[in-house]
């Protein structure tokens, strides 16, 4: 008789691209070794009752922050520690040079290993990273951070162009800390990534698109109009025409590059109509990725309730616009949904609108916000949930093989979900360091029972288990 580590006895599979199957589900030494009709619980050490849940790939958060506002080992000690919450087994974080993070300059050869130092031994989940070159030099590392770190994408913040932070005092080259960061910067990058595809493994720019030079004319109207401290300022001082200037900007040189790119966190109906026309060419490789908060969040919902917790950029927007995300989530336009997860204290919010830091963490609500506004209100399959939060983001960036399935040989991520749990989000659920949450409030049904990490029990009925196992990903 085989004998396997973890049996996930009695539940129904979700498959991306497949559907899903009612299936017994076995692991053996960190990966899926069995899927069958009814696997013998003799031959198991553990046995988890699946009875009357969805099993779903374990969930890839392909737009996180570690470290940006905290200490590296404590964000991945308490961040990943949340992201267990929402079914997230892999998350794939962001990280740059200059202000915030380590807040230093220099070659990322040196500095990324220090950053993986700083996270070994404390994540619950699997993690990659996505760098940032910001200044030229950096530029030249993309072929040595793809071979030798196994850093296969890359990011670019199109509203850091030549912009003057006024808002906050800042200028552009203090907090970049890097030489002249404009389209030719971009430009540069491009084809750096489009020069460096790897044996048919992707190899992508990820791209932050708010037009920096109508943020700084519509950021002073706002100001000049007598400074109002709402989320409708912020977004009326970043409006949805800055999203669909710089999506045509970088639309326009990733054709000129051909390099694969990756429009994040499209918040608003001009946006998602710019993305969704540009990738309706057939001409780029262009992937569409939308937030959890942009999908769920109003700025008039918010500014009833008061306070500047949920400043992020780009903005929070209408309820208008988050029926056009949704649409584009339902029609396909959008490839996966992320959290944006980015942990940051009231204390740095603050009551003034512009000094107040922008983010906020969501990683424990990527599956329940996909179920219960997704599967159950919209009705979403769940092997379109499956896909949005797990497996195209695993293939968009380099994971396929390994994330994103719960086919045999895969890694043994999973989540085991009750669909039909209703819970109320409150702070203290998301187990997060934050210590305020937008989503607070939001009835939600649907929400994972138990997390499995590399084969490993990490997560069950609200509580963590055991110690972190996350491992660094090389992509």
């Amino acid at each position: 008789m085989a004998r396997y580590d973890l049996l996930v006895k009695d539940g129904t599979l979700v498959l991306p691209y497949v559907g899903t199957v009612r299936a017994d589900l076995a692991v053996r030494d960190g990966k899926i070794a069995a899927i069958g009709d009814d696997l013998d619980p003799a031959s198991a050490d553990e046995v988890i009752s699946a009875r009357g849940r969805l099993v779903f790939p374990g969930a890839v958060d392909a737009h996180y922050h570690l470290g940006i506002y905290r200490d590296l080992a404590l964000d991945a000690a308490e961040e990943t520690r949340s992201s267990l919450v929402g079914g997230v087994t892999t998350v794939l974080s962001y990280f740059r040079t200059g202000q915030h993070y380590l807040n230093r300059t220099g070659p990322y050869g040196e500095i990324f290993p220090q950053v993986l130092d700083a996270v070994a031994g404390h994540a619950w989940t699997d993690y990659g990273f996505h760098l940032a070159p910001m200044d030229t030099a950096q530029v030249g590392e993309v072929p040595a951070l793809i071979d030798e770190h196994g850093v296969s994408s890359f990011k670019y913040y199109m509203f850091y162009k030549g912009f003057n932070l006024s808002a906050d005092s800042r200028d552009a080259k203090s907090f970049t800390m890097s030489d002249e960061y404009d389209l030719g910067h971009l430009y540069q990058i491009m084809e750096a990534v489009a020069a460096n595809q790897r044996d048919g493994r992707r190899v992508s720019l990820s791209l932050h698109c708010e037009q920096a030079e109508l943020m700084r004319l519509f950021i002073d109207r706002v100001r000049a109009a007598g400074d109002p401290q709402t989320l409708k300022a912020y977004s009326d001082a970043r409006p949805p025409l800055t999203e669909q200037v710089a999506i045509g900007e970088a639309t326009t040189l990733a054709g000129a590059t051909g390099c694969p790119v990756n429009l994040l966190h499209l918040s608003s109906a001009e946006a998602i109509a710019a993305a969704a026309a540009a990738k309706a060419t057939g001409r780029l490789d262009l992937r569409c990725e939308v937030t959890l908060h942009h999908l769920c969040l109003d700025h008039e919902s918010l500014d009833r309730r008061g306070g500047l917790g949920a400043k992020v950029n780009p903005p929070i927007r209408s309820v208008s616009d988050t029926e056009a995300l949704w649409a584009a989530v339902l029609d396909g336009t959008v490839d996966w949904v992320a959290s944006d997860h980015a942990c940051c204290l009231e204390e740095n919010k603050g009551d003034a609108l512009w000094p107040a830091l922008p983010g906020f963490g969501g990683t424990a609500l990527l599956y329940p916000i996909l179920l219960s506004e997704g599967m159950h209100k919209r009705g979403l399959s769940p092997q379109r949930v499956a896909e949005l939060a797990s497996g195209n983001p695993a293939r968009a960036y380099g994971l396929a093989g390994r994330k994103g399935s719960l086919m045999v040989g895969h890694d043994a991520d999973l989540t085991i979900v009750d669909p039909d749990l209703e819970q109320e989000v409150t702070t203290d659920l998301l187990l997060s360091g934050q210590d305020h949450c937008p989503f607070e409030g939001h009835k939600v049904k649907g929400w994972p029972v138990a997390t499995i990490v590399g084969g490993h029990l990490t997560y069950r009925d609200g509580k963590i288990l055991g110690t972190p196992t996350g491992r660094f990903i090389a992509r």
